[in-house]
């Protein structure tokens, strides 16, 4: 199944609500929060407040990209707060192990993620205790930015290293996707789809439906 995941830091917030309800409506599943802490990335974003206020007023996925160091630290908090699937990245993890099993412990899904500049093998260790990868096609931190053309070859290998191991897990990939690039990242093998600004900037019931367009071929 081909999913789209709006970026919630593209979002407008003094329109969130007419705007998650417009991507729930014409096809979204997954709504995607990107946690930052200023210091594993430069950027601050938003946190546990922002995902619980949100929770009450959606069905959609609550997708939780945690992009902060040592995230076992918040993982119980982000899931009270209504996470379903907590994505963690291995650059920021002492233990990838016990982070991964925190997250089962506390009922959610979990996926884990790299940075542009760490090979796809650093996963391997971890393929069969996870539900998503996710292949961060831009440097993580900012939204806007450029699609890294490299990624097409990370999410290739992703997959074929999941298919080799004979796993059903999802391969998510953020940053720099738009309708017109969306069709060479789920040739290359991805099925969830986050997108921010090309769905957020301008009419956002429109930019859903053409993207979701693109994504029903590929199901």
């Amino acid at each position: 199944m081909t999913i789209l995941a709006p970026s919630m830091l593209s979002a407008d917030f003094k329109e969130l609500g007419n705007e998650i309800r417009a991507i729930e409506e014409h096809g979204a599943k997954y709504l995607h929060f990107d946690v930052m802490d200023g210091i594993f990335v430069p950027s601050i974003s938003f946190g546990m407040p922002v995902l619980k206020s949100i929770r009450s007023g959606t069905n959609l996925v609550c997708d939780v990209h945690l992009m902060i160091t040592e995230p076992i630290r918040y993982v119980e908090d982000f899931a009270k707060a209504g996470a379903d699937l907590i994505t963690i990245h291995l650059e920021a993890c002492e233990d990838v192990d016990a982070t991964i099993d925190k997250i089962r412990e506390c009922g959610c899904k979990v996926g884990i993620s790299i940075k542009p500049k760490t090979p796809v093998s650093a996963m391997e260790p971890y393929l069969e205790k996870v539900d998503m990868i996710l292949i961060m096609s831009v440097e993580p931190g900012f939204g806007g930015q450029k699609f890294i053309p490299e990624s097409l070859e990370k999410i290739a290998q992703t997959k074929r290293m999941l298919d080799e191991k004979g796993l059903a897990v999802d391969i998510q990939v953020d940053g720099g996707i738009y309708t017109h690039n969306v069709e060479e990242v789920l040739k290359a093998g991805a099925n969830i789809i986050v997108a921010g600004s090309a769905i957020f900037n301008g009419d956002t019931k429109q930019n859903t439906i053409e993207m979701m367009d693109i994504l029903k071929k590929y199901e």
